[in-house]
């Protein structure tokens, strides 16, 4: 009876010693799909999360704490998204959030976050509206740092109008928030140029045929195909055109950088032309550091998606930064130490220098991401001149 007593107690300690531990930690909320066909960007980005959280722990953590992430798989499901959103702020009980890979998922999940004041930032999800989604609320718990639509689709359009001349142009894109949304982008910088799509053909997720969109495509004398998508179904309209046998350029969102896209297009996926706001590519101090370390974490070559992995590792430093600017934890403080950090943050993807204000929550630039392209497997710099002066920092305009 006393052994076992004693071990009632012992088991005892030892659980509140876990729970004042637990309690004692800095708990900020990790949140993407890392299965499913939108896992690349989701498992690349939380890898990249955990990196910085680790180096930041290894000297010392935040406000005499440690950081604890709390991970949840979203699955890219909306529902499942408000689901998890809900949990980290309630029962959780944390004090920021950093992810959302998927724009439909931030959407529908992201305003808890705004109710509860607590800071989240979008280190992946790319749809324009996102961070104005609360413009008509007094404050804005909503950041981001990943290069929205708006950027991309003026990039993508200017390349293929402005730069390649291009008259007849195709768009496909997937039937989510993200595809559509994007898709609106695209329309609305041809409309600009004075161009409206020759062709503009929708498709779901896990399609595996996308025949009946190429030749609408190809019939209206198509001469360059934009797609707003992810890897999986991106690959199909890869291959769907090898398949009939009609090669145009594939240009589109950063999503064409996605390991999945590349591997299961093989050579059809050479020569698509994405933006990029990082290019696995050592061509600074900070950016071999941290693809070092990404290789020797995670033993892999190539990260699945080094964009998600390098935003994901920055949304961090920014984050970091503003709780230990606050001296707080407290929501509003962050928040306002958000839009005003006082000290440059050196990151992957950038240099931060005052990324966000209190109108401006967008840390990325239209001067910031450049062309990649897919040649032999991996992306790499599209132009010549970009990659002559990748290890020239590109800084945010303000």
């Amino acid at each position: 009876m006393k052994l076992a007593r004693n071990i009632a107690v012992s088991t005892l300690s030892f659980a509140i010693a876990a729970l004042s531990f637990a309690a004692d930690n800095l708990r900020i909320g990790l949140q993407g799909p890392f299965t499913g066909g939108s896992s690349p960007m989701g498992v690349s980005m939380r890898d990249g999360v955990k990196l910085a959280v680790a180096e930041i722990n290894a000297k010392g953590g935040l406000l005499g704490k440690q950081i604890e992430l709390i991970e949840r798989d979203d699955e890219a499901k909306n529902e499942r998204g408000v689901q998890i959103t809900q949990e980290l702020i309630n029962k959780e009980k944390v004090v920021a959030s950093v992810g959302y890979i998927n724009s439909g998922v931030s959407l529908a999940s992201q305003r808890f976050y705004q109710e509860a004041k607590i800071p989240v930032m979008n280190n992946v999800a790319t749809a324009t509206l996102i961070t104005h989604q609360f413009d008509g609320q007094p404050e804005n718990y909503v950041f981001r740092n990943s290069a929205n639509d708006t950027i991309q689709s003026n990039m993508i359009v200017e390349e293929v109008v402005g730069k390649r001349k291009f008259t007849k142009v195709a768009i496909l894109a997937d039937s989510t928030n993200y595809g559509q949304l994007g898709r609106e982008d695209v329309e609305k910088a041809l409309k600009a140029k004075g161009i409206t799509a020759v062709a503009v053909e929708k498709y779901n997720i896990k399609d595996v045929d996308m025949t009946p969109q190429l030749l609408k495509a190809k019939n209206a004398g198509a001469q360059v195909i934009i797609t707003y998508g992810i890897g999986p179904e991106l690959a199909q309209i890869a291959n769907g055109m090898v398949k009939l046998g009609w090669k145009v350029p594939m240009m589109g969102s950063w999503t064409l950088s996605m390991a999945n896209f590349i591997d299961n297009a093989g050579a059809n996926a050479d020569g698509a032309l994405m933006p990029q706001t990082f290019i696995q590519e050592p061509n600074t101090p900070k950016r071999k550091a941290f693809i070092e370390a990404y290789q020797k974490a995670y033993k892999v070559t190539r990260i699945p998606s080094p964009v998600s992995a390098a935003q994901g590792y920055d949304s961090v430093l920014l984050l970091a930064a503003a709780i230990k600017q606050a001296g707080t934890t407290d929501g509003p403080k962050v928040r306002e130490a958000l839009e005003n950090l006082k000290d440059p943050i050196e990151g992957v993807v950038t240099t931060y220098n005052k990324p966000f204000s209190k109108t401006d929550h967008e840390a990325i630039t239209p001067n910031i991401p450049v062309f990649g392209t897919v040649k032999d497997g991996h992306v790499v710099y599209a132009y010549e001149e970009d990659h002559k002066r990748g290890g020239q920092v590109r800084t945010k305009s303000n």
